[in-house]
């Protein structure tokens, strides 16, 4: 590639990438018209810094010199620089190279960084983006020459994730040989350190020193409302209404620009008209605002222009370094006491608490919170992320997951982003604190047009529920399910255990609770026989002793003390409390006996739920300080939320899992596989044949039946012969799917008169189809004896990417639908996890006689197919159906597979 290099090729290496302040900074390939900025930026640099890169060398930049650097060939010598500002104020603040060294896979590098901008990490993403140019230029190894005292540089190479191939220390410089393949530490790395960037970006909008609001009137409507809230609640910090036309908005003086601002603003707050917003962004980043909140609507939810108008948006703020909520959002709330921040326009600002919400809704944003108050749900955060056109819900699991002031994350969300990185980064969060999710948009609309049985059995809502699966959030179907659940987890401790005991007054309502907890695999267990005697010394003679337990409606609030004092002996791990009030003034003498003997049942680690089945508002029982009891309308209520609650105790139980490594895995050797069988035709997919099948799958270590294929019935006679007696006859077509159905499979052929026979029959069956011409010939396969037949397969989400299948195979596999799916990659646990989650999963334990599966074999087989599509991208469908479990000890054996692979790019 020469200078004149194809702007287009170059733009995959145009990039923002966040800071470890929590700012933005755009990264892009040096261009030959950078001559004036480069000479600027050296200018601006002290001489500390330009003696630690150009040691003494280089001490002044001439034009010629700045031309030099500049015009490069983007192959042997490339160079990558960080960006700041945009049109007349653009400047580089960073700059990184490599230059291709004699041996044509390595490359000298070295970056320099402008010092008020050293330490954010500028470093470590120019050298990540040369390391990408670089693979893609065949160079797999940097070498970096330092002087000792360039500790910052040091640092950045040996935090980099790349394995270090040597290291030469020396009184005059240091020299380190570094290989750039991009390894599982390398990406781990880079994920700590967007991790380390997301926290300090949402920090900066959770606790702002000072915030402008841009579109503050003293006129009713959105920026009326904005300042007034920000009053109101006491934000704990500097106002600064932005009006081009008032001089006060709300008794508090207003500026006609925010670039007229005297002080520092740390965040701005926009809700002035879409069309008018461009301008006042660019302001915002001459002012050097750190975060923007933008209400305003009019962006990519509406297309067409609104999508043009959103992506500049973004190059505008990512070119100031500064970040985005929204737009199109309700706005966002911080009831730490420190801040007060009710940066909204929501009427309502909610209690004091330990609950971060997150939605992707504004306009649920004012009922979320109103309804948060009537329940009395304290919220540490809301956030409102409107279009999550630069801050998503992935950051925000980040934040709350590390936020000292939050211990639950609840999440409305519509869509994922990044699905990948959201589950790697749930799967972390749900370790540490709690996840409830509603997502909405999980009706199916149809089964995927696929030609897989994995892609028929997909259905719209089945990536995600994989995805909240494996990364262990609590998923609820409504918002009325997901604030139950925050409730108790919020309130109460987590049940150790599935064992429930409900004390109610009101027997029909008891057994409801009971059938809504044994529905979700609760025990209700008899107490024993010295509770059961202490109860029948007090309650009322009507009384019922089995769990639950009916008081009957005669019992007074001491007799239901005492029976909670007995309960509280037992071996349980979780209590229900239902009272059905006689008369209006028990409810509150009920409230006072739940209140002093909670704190009990508390400090036993058991939950207690209360439900005062009749009255329509739900009733604080407790205080803050010693633990509130959740309340619900309804007892189906309380068996939901409990069983989240377990759930996420299982979660906790849950092994992190690992993603394997295999050593004896012929990637290259799979590669070639693929590579032949794209070429046999311009027309995609390209359905792989049975010895291409047999080729990828032993470049994998996944054993497949042996078998051949024959196009003629005499060469099937003659397979037949090699392979062994008994054997079937599938059918051989790159267009029908489904053998079975066409009469194209035929098992347990005994001997060459019957193969011969067999051949001519499904010659005929498909002749009577009109589909003779179709027939390119059959698969002759040992037949297999014995084993249970599975199926696994690979289907391709547009969103999620790769999911993977497993479950009951055979021909049934679309009657009984009988299968589990994960999203790719899967770890050892998500395998181990997956054999137990479809419905006939004990068939593998053994049935009726047969002996146990070789289940450790099958889950080696997930695994290698997670390995084989990671490796191959190429592979959009597969299927091993039935995929043979021998017995323990003997292994798995694919007995018919189907794959299909296209080109990356269509």
């Amino acid at each position: 590639m020469t200078q004149s290099a194809d702007t287009l090729q170059l733009d995959r290496f145009n990039r923002t990438v966040a800071l470890k302040d929590g700012s933005v900074l755009h990264l892009r390939p040096i261009m030959p018209n950078d001559e004036d900025h480069l000479m600027s930026f050296f200018l601006r640099l002290s001489g500390r810094t330009i003696y630690l890169r150009y040691h003494h060398v280089l001490t002044n930049l001439s034009r010629e010199e700045a031309h030099q650097y500049a015009a490069i060939d983007y192959d042997n010598t490339f160079a990558v620089v960080g960006i700041q500002g945009e049109g007349a104020e653009e400047s580089i603040i960073g700059v990184g190279r490599y230059w291709r060294l004699p041996q044509p896979d390595k490359a000298e590098i070295a970056f320099i960084v402008e010092d008020p901008h050293q330490r954010k990490g500028i470093g470590t993403h120019l050298l990540e983006l040369l390391a990408a140019a670089a693979r893609e230029h065949s160079i797999g190894i940097f070498e970096a020459e330092v002087l000792p005292e360039n500790t910052d540089m040091i640092d950045v190479l040996q935090d980099s994730g790349f394995k270090q191939l040597d290291k030469i220390t020396e009184s005059h410089g240091w020299r380190g040989v570094y290989s750039i393949a991009q390894t599982p530490l390398v990406e781990q790395k880079t994920a700590e350190r967007e991790k380390v960037a997301s926290i300090a970006s949402i920090r900066k909008f959770m606790f702002p020193r000072s915030i402008a609001v841009l579109g503050a009137s003293n006129k009713p409507g959105i920026g009326n409302a904005l300042v007034k809230d920000l009053i109101k609640n006491e934000y704990n910090g500097i106002i600064y209404p932005v009006n081009p036309k008032d001089e006060v908005v709300s008794s508090i003086k207003a500026y006609p620009s925010v670039l007229d601002i005297p002080g520092q603003v740390d965040l701005a707050i926009v809700a002035v008209a879409a069309e008018r917003i461009q301008p006042l962004i660019e302001e915002c980043g001459r002012k050097g605002v750190n975060s923007l909140v933008i209400i305003t609507a009019g962006f990519s939810e509406m297309g067409g222009e609104g999508v043009e108008r959103e992506k500049k948006l973004l190059k505008t703020a990512g070119a100031y370094g500064m970040r985005i909520i929204g737009p199109n959002c309700l706005g966002i709330q911080n009831t730490n006491p420190n801040i007060n921040m009710n940066a909204s326009f929501a009427p309502i600002y909610p209690l004091h608490g330990r609950t971060a919400f997150g939605s992707q809704s504004g306009a649920l944003g004012g009922a979320i919170i109103s309804y948060a108050i009537q329940i009395n749900l304290g919220l540490s955060n809301f956030v409102s992320i409107g279009n999550g056109a630069d801050v998503t819900g992935n950051e925000l699991l980040q934040y709350w997951a590390e936020d000292p002031d939050t211990d639950l994350i609840l999440l409305y969300l519509e869509s994922f982003g990044n699905p990948r990185k959201f589950a790697r980064i749930a799967r972390e969060t749900t370790l540490k604190k709690p996840v409830v999710i509603v997502k909405s948009g999980r009706s199916a609309v149809g089964a995927r047009a696929a030609a897989s049985h994995t892609g028929a059995l997909a259905s719209d809502d089945t990536a995600t529920t994989a995805l909240i699966k494996q990364t262990g959030m609590l998923r609820c179907n409504t918002l009325e399910e997901l604030f139950d659940t925050a409730l108790l987890l919020s309130n109460q401790p987590v049940p150790r255990g599935n064992r429930v005991a409900i004390l109610t007054n009101g027997g029909g309502a008891g057994i409801m609770a009971a059938d809504a907890l044994a529905a979700r695999g609760f025990q209700l267990p008899i107490l024993s026989e010295k509770a059961l005697s202490t109860l029948k010394s007090f309650l009322p003679p009507k009384s019922s002793y089995m769990n639950p337990i009916d008081t009957t409606a005669a019992v007074s609030p001491d007799q239901y003390r005492q029976a909670l004092n007995v309960i509280l002996q037992e071996d349980i791990d979780a209590l229900i409390i239902i009272y059905i009030p006689p008369m209006e003034f028990m409810i509150e003498l009920m409230r006072g006996v739940i209140r002093e003997v909670a704190p009990s049942f508390r400090a036993k680690g058991i939950p207690v739920l209360a439900n005062f089945l009749g009255l329509e508002s739900r009733l604080v029982v407790g205080s803050k300080e010693e633990g509130y009891v959740p309340t619900y309308v309804f007892p189906e209520s309380t068996a939901h939320a409990l069983a989240k609650s377990y759930e996420y105790n299982e979660r906790l139980k849950r092994p992190i899992g690992n993603i394997p490594s295999f050593q004896n895995i012929d990637k290259a050797g799979a590669e070639k596989v693929i590579q032949a069988a794209l070429a046999r035709t311009d027309k995609h997919p390209v359905w792989l044949d049975t010895g291409e099948i047999v080729k990828l799958f032993s470049a994998y270590g996944i054993k497949f039946a042996q078998s051949g294929v024959a196009s003629t019935a005499q060469q099937a006679v003659k397979m037949a012969d090699n392979i062994g007696y008994p054997v079937a006859l599938k059918l051989f077509s790159s267009t029908i799917s489904h053998k079975t159905d066409v009469g194209g499979v035929i098992l347990n052929l005994g001997s060459a008169a019957e193969v011969k026979k067999a051949y001519v029959q499904i010659e005929q069956n498909l002749e009577k189809l009109s589909r003779r011409a179709e027939m390119q010939g059959v698969t002759v396969q040992k037949m297999l004896t014995g084993g249970v037949e599975l199926i696994v397969g690979v289907t391709e989400d547009k969103f999620f990417g790769p999911l993977i299948m497993f479950g009951l195979g055979g021909v049934y596999t679309e009657l009984f639908k009988d299968v589990d799916f994960r999203i790719h990659p899967l770890t050892d646990y998500d395998a181990h996890e997956m054999l137990a989650s479809f419905k006939a999963h004990k068939i593998l334990d053994g049935w009726r006689g047969a002996p146990p599966s070789d289940t450790a074999a099958i889950e080696d087989v997930l695994l290698r197919i997670s390995a084989m599509i990671e490796d191959i991208p190429e592979i959009r469908e597969l299927d091993l159906n039935p995929l043979i479990a021998m017995p323990v000890g003997e292994g798995c054996m694919v007995a018919d597979a189907r794959i299909s692979v296209s080109p990356i790019s269509v």
